[in-house]
This record gives C-alpha cells, structure tokens and sequence, in this order.
C-alpha cells in the first residue's frame, strides 16, 4: 500500500483555535472539491508506505504539539492515512486532522486514532460547489466522539441563508463546538469586515461560541 503525499514540513498551525502552535505537516495529495477560494492547488506527489513516512517524521524534533494531517483532502487516502495514524498513535503523538467534513463513512474507519478534528464547513455560497448540509451533519456527529472544532470561509459572496443553514447543523448536533471565521484572504477588506462581523452576532445571539481568525500565517510570512 502506498500514498501520495505532496509535503512534509514542520511550521506553526496558521488556523483555527490552534494558532500558533508548531505542528508537523503531512500534505496529502488530492481533494475531492474544488472550492473557488483554494489556495492549495497541488500538482506534485511523491508516494511513501506507511511505515516509511512514518520513518520520514524521525528526521523533525519531537517538540511539536501535534502532527496534522491536512491536504487537499486526507480521507480520499482513507487506508493508507489509517495505517500512518496507527504509527503516530502508537508513538505517542497527538493525531489532527484538517479535513473538508464530507466523507463522513472514511472518517468512521479512522476515528478512534485521531485526537483532535478540524471540519471545514463549506458554505455553498461561498465555495461555489454544490451543497454537503447532509453529508457535514453526519460528518459532525462522528467527528464528535473526538475533539472538535469547526471552521467557515466568509467571502464577499457569502450569503446569510447559508449562515442560518449551518447555525442550525450546529445548533442540532453539536453546539458545544468552537466555530472559526475565517475571512477570504483575496476578498476587498472592507466589505467584508462588516459583512463577518454581521455574521458572528448571528452566532453569538445564538450562544455559538466562535471567533474570527485570519489565515495568520500568510500574514507572516509562515510556510
């Protein structure tokens, strides 16, 4: 068994409630979307088995947070991302996942070996893609059995139906969850200054706990 794994890298987390946090980055190769605000569009790979990327980690200083498997989309490579969590688990690491919350029946195989989840929820409106309401709800409520938190693009184009639509996913499986704002990074800063913050009173009127954080690391000039 092989996968295709675009990067390996160690660097401070840039989003979420993890800000600042140095990680270990394992990039996997391919996403089953195609979201019009990506900025991780991957055209190279190499492949690895499962015991040699892990092998491959033995190289970074052990004095990350935790290791996290990001992409494109881990869960496309369900099997191979299976094998590889039960190496860091059994090394001791702490397991996170950044994933796009659709593929809900590979998260169920991968579960018990993942630590903390980081689920985008993809807001039709803002991805331009079609709409994965379903496909997020039963995403969620697996993701729940760990730690989670929830992650949202706004962009200009972001609408407020859609933010009522997962106010309510929320509300109904899982409002204990942290929810980030997350604005575009290529929209006009002051259209959508107001239009996120209009957003997050959404929220917070509904006792949602959220937040509004920036991809930091562009920012700074991080990997």
């Amino acid at each position: 068994m092989t996968g295709k794994i675009s990067e390996i890298f160690d660097s401070i987390q840039g989003e979420g409630i993890y800000l600042g946090e140095k990680q270990l980055f394992i990039r996997f190769y391919g996403c089953n979307l195609n979201c019009k605000f990506c900025d991780t569009k991957l055209n190279y790979f190499r492949e690895y088995e499962p015991e040699e990327l892990f092998k491959e980690l033995n190289h970074y200083q052990e004095d990350f947070h935790s290791v996290a498997f990001t992409g494109g989309e881990p869960l496309l490579q369900k099997d191979f991302l299976k094998e590889v969590l039960k190496f860091t688990a059994g090394k001791g690491y702490k397991n996170y996942l950044e994933t796009n919350g659709t593929l809900y029946k590979e998260l169920e195989d991968v579960i018990d070996y993942l630590d903390i989840i980081a689920m985008d929820i993809k807001l039709p409106s803002s991805t331009a893609c079609k709409k994965y309401w379903q496909e997020h709800r039963k995403f969620m409520r697996i993701a729940s059995r760990k730690e989670l938190f929830l992650k949202m693009v706004i962009c200009e184009s972001t609408s407020e139906s859609d933010i009522k639509e997962s106010l309510a996913l929320i509300e109904e499986v899982n409002k204990a969850a942290v929810l980030v704002l997350q604005p575009d990074s290529h929209a006009r800063k002051m259209v959508l200054k107001k239009k996120i913050k209009e957003f997050r009173e959404v929220f917070r009127q509904n006792h949602i706990s959220s937040c509004i954080i920036p991809q930091v690391h562009k920012l700074i000039g991080a990997r």
